[in-house]
């Protein structure tokens, strides 16, 4: 059996589809594929620990039955939305504010954040959830492919507090870059007369991927890369 069945995320997966077949919420998984656009083999896969379920997947069960988010990601002991989103005895220790605080950009609405993020009708849209310990506006991305392999790998989310523009950055720290795409790398800053007129973007999988630069005037966001959240859990 691989490392699937470890899976947090699937595991929670596995209790939310025992309780609504319990409660008569779905005929089976055949019913519960059809509602998160998917097949039943795979359902059956992510059952049995042979796969994990995906954030697109996640984002549909969810919205369709009304699950807590943060339940999935093994944040919070309550499985339905609006029955508090972290158990109230933690509240006061983690000085946490309850609401969901976190903007999810899954891959398939990454294209579309880089052109459309700063548009609250495109933000309003897109699923939040929250993680004890991570209060303030944030944004989490869905990532894909190898580039920064072993620090994050395919399919991690990255939670990431927005920088304002001209804030201080640190070399070799792990950065989401948004210009007409968004990518997640190391930085280096390069100075022209002691000002910062570039960066340098580095990817861990240096052995595939060469670095590159890129001026700070093609950049329209630049997050700062707090927690990803793994196959593991919180790292």
């Amino acid at each position: 059996m691989s490392n699937f069945f470890e899976n947090i995320v699937n595991q929670k997966f596995r209790d939310v589809y025992t309780y609504l077949e319990r409660n008569n919420l779905i005929k089976g998984k055949s019913d519960i594929a059809k509602h998160l656009d998917t097949y039943n083999h795979v359902i059956n896969s992510i059952l049995k620990g042979k796969r994990n379920i995906t954030v697109d997947q996640i984002n549909k069960l969810v919205e369709k039955y009304s699950i807590n988010a943060n339940y999935i990601f093994g944040c919070s002991e309550e499985m339905l939305a609006g029955h508090g989103d972290v158990p109230a005895h933690l509240l006061s220790e983690l000085g946490y504010e309850g609401r969901r605080n976190i903007t999810l950009v899954p891959n398939k609405a990454v294209a579309g954040y880089a052109m459309q993020r700063g548009e609250q009708e495109y933000l309003s849209s897109l699923q939040k959830f929250s993680v004890p310990g991570y209060s303030g506006q944030m944004t989490a991305f869905e990532i894909s492919g190898d580039s920064m392999y072993p620090t994050i790998t395919n399919g991690d989310i990255v939670v990431c507090e927005p920088l304002e523009r001209g804030a201080p950055l640190r070399d070799n720290n792990v950065y989401v870059v948004v210009t007409d795409v968004v990518v997640a790398k190391r930085i280096q800053q390069i100075k022209t007369n002691d000002r910062v007129t570039q960066l340098r973007l580095i990817s861990d999988n240096s052995v595939m991927y060469q670095p590159y630069d890129i001026d700070l005037e093609e950049i329209t966001q630049i997050l700062k890369v707090k927690c990803r959240l793994t196959q593991a859990g919180i790292n």
